[in-house]
């Protein structure tokens, strides 16, 4: 693909991205809150005190898949988020369970209002949705493997359920 082609897919997915929104709700949602940060398990989940006094939350960012804590890139990822939020106040919005009990939902803070979409920039996760092509931070993904940044440095980033799929999850090791 010769330079000036990658531009025009480029601008052509940023264009998209600016139309789609990086979550839909489903009906079993859970209404949006806003609590503070007590933990940043790894690169994509976080666990949450709501500011109303309920149970703590686990969170997993929707639309984003970081490296597992045992791969490479895993500690940079969890650190990366750990700096960004850790401690903080965050809405989280609608979202529902996933298979492990976590809520898949969009994080972000008054500052940083979509927290999946900075770490895809950053190069610390991949845009990822099940069944939704390149996933709803495809151009950002894009642009931080183009200029190198965090996974994207070495050349050599393994998807997490690839590495997953070969080396087991890293709770068993």
């Amino acid at each position: 693909m010769n330079f000036a082609s990658l531009s025009l897919s480029l601008g052509l997915a940023l264009a998209a991205s600016l139309t789609t929104p990086a979550h839909a709700a489903s009906p079993a949602s859970s209404p949006a809150f806003r609590g503070t940060v007590v933990q940043v398990t790894d690169g994509d989940s976080v666990k949450v005190r709501p500011l109303d006094g309920g149970s703590l939350v686990t969170v997993r960012i929707v639309g984003i898949d970081a490296p597992e804590i045992c791969q490479a890139g895993g500690p940079q990822a969890r650190e990366a988020l750990r700096e960004r939020i850790g401690q903080q106040v965050v809405t989280v919005s609608e979202g529902r369970p996933d298979a492990y009990r976590r809520r898949l939902a969009r994080v972000g803070t008054d500052e940083e209002p979509d927290l999946g979409r900075w770490l895809v920039s950053q190069g610390h996760a991949w845009s990822w949705e099940p069944r939704r092509g390149g996933g709803p931070y495809g151009p950002q993904e894009l642009l931080a493997r183009l200029q190198g940044r965090g996974l994207w440095a070495e050349g050599s980033a393994m998807e997490p359920r690839a590495f997953r799929r070969s080396h087991g999850p890293c709770h068993r090791r």
